[in-house]
């Protein structure tokens, strides 16, 4: 291997090799003390009037990780009505869940049943509410027409985006509520998972400016993923500098209008990344010539880990040799997955 190394997150040698010998790899392992230590820090994220702290479940839906993260006082943010029922079957008490999807749900019915707040995210999907549920309260996402991610796969914001309902669209936002007599509770903006701190205030800016023109919004839902370092070179956000301006932002918002208006935030990958392990081993070893690589085929690939093959996202590996042994020579690897 190369001399840079990563070295292991939660796990010693010791216990890959316990989970090795006990499971048939690849093995996903996730450690509750970071979950718990992430969660704590996102839910300390400086507000002023009342903050809800969602985990977006799309990246991690497993029901232990539910559980863990429902303990620690965290809500739900769900993006379809599968994650609904999955966070439900779960244990995840319905009330704590917020539906906002791209897809619209098939049977609107369902979200009195399941008794799930909802997230309207295009005209259509708000028309429909209004048709299903006259009179009753409802949350609109609105896309603010900016964003931020590490690329444009990971940016939701601005007018490459169609989540959300586009900002210069209100007016109709506000025709569909009156026609069905709907109450706008909460205003939700998305910008992605990027790292710039300035742009997730400024879009903290924008979307109180829409709040301003909905006098029943009650709740700003600022989602987007706070960005996390998996490689030992990545710089990872500060949310200090992040929600110390929001407060002041909110804080100013209430001075202005009278209005106190409760934060929510939708962390994600800033509770998981670095929560979770991946053990597979090698299979082979094979070369392409004194010209050519040398390469480490392992029993896992984009099947387990998709997000190099969709994001060009880097992944820390760490070699854990089955039998102790010292190793002084290194060597440069190229490792290749079953994909």
């Amino acid at each position: 291997m190369s001399k840079k190394m990563e070295a292991l997150n939660f796990l010693t040698e010791e216990q890959v090799k316990k989970v090795a010998d006990q499971f048939p790899l690849p093995v996903y392992i996730y450690d509750e003390t970071s979950l718990i230590r992430q969660a704590r820090l996102a839910r300390g994220f400086h507000h002023a009037f009342g903050l809800t702290t969602r985990f977006a479940m799309k990246a991690n839906p497993g029901a232990q990780v539910l559980n863990i993260l429902h303990r620690q006082g965290m809500h739900l943010d769900a993006s379809s009505i599968f994650e609904v029922h999955r966070a439900i079957k779960a244990g995840i008490p319905p009330e704590h869940i917020l539906l906002t999807a791209q897809e619209s749900p098939r049977d609107y019915s369902q979200l009195d049943s399941l008794g799930i707040e909802f997230n309207a995210t295009s005209i259509f999907q708000l028309e429909s509410f209004g048709k299903h549920f006259p009179g009753e309260k409802i949350g609109v996402r609105i896309n603010p027409g900016l964003g931020s991610g590490g690329s444009n796969r990971t940016n939701v914001g601005g007018p490459a985006s169609s989540f959300g309902i586009w900002k210069d669209h209100l007016n109709d936002i506000k025709n569909i509520l009156a026609k069905y007599n709907l109450q706008l509770i909460r205003i939700h903006t998305h910008i992605g998972s990027g790292s710039d701190p300035g742009v997730w205030q400024k879009v903290a800016g924008m979307s109180l400016s829409l709040v301003e023109q909905f006098e029943t919004v009650n709740t700003l839902n600022l989602g987007g993923g706070f960005k996390v370092g998996r490689m030992s070179t990545d710089t990872s956000i500060d949310l200090s500098l992040i929600s110390n301006h929001v407060k002041k932002l909110f804080e100013d918002f209430y001075q202005n209008t009278g209005r106190k208006i409760k934060l929510e935030i939708e962390p994600g990958t800033f509770i998981i990344a670095n929560a979770g392990s991946l053990v597979t081993e090698i299979e082979e070893v094979t070369n392409t010539g004194k010209d050519g690589y040398t390469f480490l085929k392992i029993n896992s690939g984009m099947t387990e880990v998709l997000r190099p093959s969709i994001y060009g996202a880097q992944h820390p590996l760490v070699v854990v040799n089955r039998k102790k042994k010292n190793v002084n020579e290194f060597k440069n690897y190229i490792v290749s997955g079953h994909c």
